[in-house]
C-alpha cells in the first residue's frame, strides 16, 4: 500500500511540482493538499487517519505552519510532519523541535532525499509489545528507529552524538564506566568539538524527547531504571538503558 502524503504550501507551483514528481512513484502518493494553515488544519483534524505524512511549509497566509503544529500537539494527533521551508532562523528551528516534527528540510531540497525522509518516517512499524521490530540485524537502523520513536529530531546535534554513543556502548559495554572520560572525548574527536559541547547537546536532545515524549514508551524503556514521574534520565542512564535494551532484544531474536 502506498504511503499517503499531504502537501501544505501557499506556493502552488511547489505543490504541482511535488505532485508531478510523486505521480509515478510506486511507494508514495499525494492524496491531500492545502494552501494555508487554516485549510490544512481543517483537513488534518478530520482526516488524519488517512494521512501517513504531512509536508508542511511554515510561512503561509491566514494561519501559518506553527499554528498547524500547535493544533496537532494540542489535540495529540499521531501525525508525522516534515517541515519544508526556506525559513532558516535557528531559534525557530529549536522551537519547532518541541512540536514533534520528524524532519526539518530547507528549500531548495533534493527530491530523492525528501522521498527517503518520507519513507523513513512512514515505514516505522506501529508499537506493539516491543518498541520496534528487531528483524533487521543492523544496530544502526535499530538505534535510529528507537530515537525517532522517542521523538528526538534528527536535525539537532545531540541526535547524532546519542546515536553514536549508544552504538559504542552496545559494541563495548566496558565504556559504561567511562561515559565522561572515554565516550564523550571519542565523540568529540569524531565531530571536532569539545567534551562539554557533546555533553550539553546530548542533554538537550534528551530534554526535547522528555518534553515531547510518548509516556507509555518512556515507561516501557526507562521505567525499570528511572523514576520518570520525578526526573528525566541522565545522559548516562539514557545511553546505557537503550544499549542494554538493544542487547537483550538481540539475544531474544537469536
Amino acid at each position: 500500500m502506498k504511503k499517503r502524503i499531504m502537501l501544505v504550501d501557499d506556493n502552488k507551483a511547489m505543490i504541482e511540482m511535488l505532485k508531478e514528481y510523486f505521480s509515478s512513484n510506486k511507494q508514495i502518493e499525494v492524496t491531500k493538499e492545502a494552501y494555508d494553515g487554516e485549510e490544512a488544519w481543517n483537513i488534518i483534524e478530520k482526516d488524519y487517519k488517512e494521512i501517513d505524512a504531512v509536508l508542511l511549509d511554515l510561512i503561509m497566509p491566514r494561519k501559518d505552519g506553527i499554528y498547524v503544529l500547535e493544533k496537532i500537539k494540542d489535540k495529540k494527533l499521531p501525525v508525522n510532519v516534515i517541515v519544508v521551508t526556506s525559513y532558516n532562523e535557528q531559534e525557530t528551528i529549536r522551537n519547532i523541535s518541541e512540536y514533534g516534527v520528524k524532519y526539518f528540510v530547507l528549500k531548495p531540497f533534493d527530491l530523492n532525499e525528501l522521498e527517503k525522509r518520507i519513507l523513513d518516517i512512514t515505514n516505522v512499524k506501529q508499537k506493539t509489545n516491543k518498541i520496534i521490530s528487531f528483524e533487521d540485524n543492523n544496530t544502526q537502523i535499530m538505534i535510529t528507529k528507537i530515537l525517532h520513536e522517542l521523538g528526538i529530531p534528527s536535525h539537532i546535534k545531540g541526535y547524532q552524538y546519542i546515536r553514536d554513543a549508544i552504538n559504542m556502548v552496545y559494541d563495548n559495554p566496558s565504556l559504561i564506566g567511562g561515559i565522561t572520560k572515554e565516550l564523550y572525548p571519542e565523540i568529540g574527536a569524531r565531530y571536532d568539538t569539545s567534551v562539554t559541547r557533546v555533553e550539553r547537546a546530548i542533554r538537550h536532545a534528551i530534554e526535547v524527547s522528555w518534553n515531547r515524549g510518548d509516556w507509555d514508551l518512556m515507561e516501557e524503556i526507562f521505567g525499570h531504571s528511572v523514576d520518570i514521574d520525578k526526573a528525566k534520565p541522565t545522559n548516562s542512564e539514557f545511553i546505557v538503558t537503550i544499549a542494554d535494551k538493544l542487547r537483550l532484544e538481540m539475544i531474544k531474536v537469536r
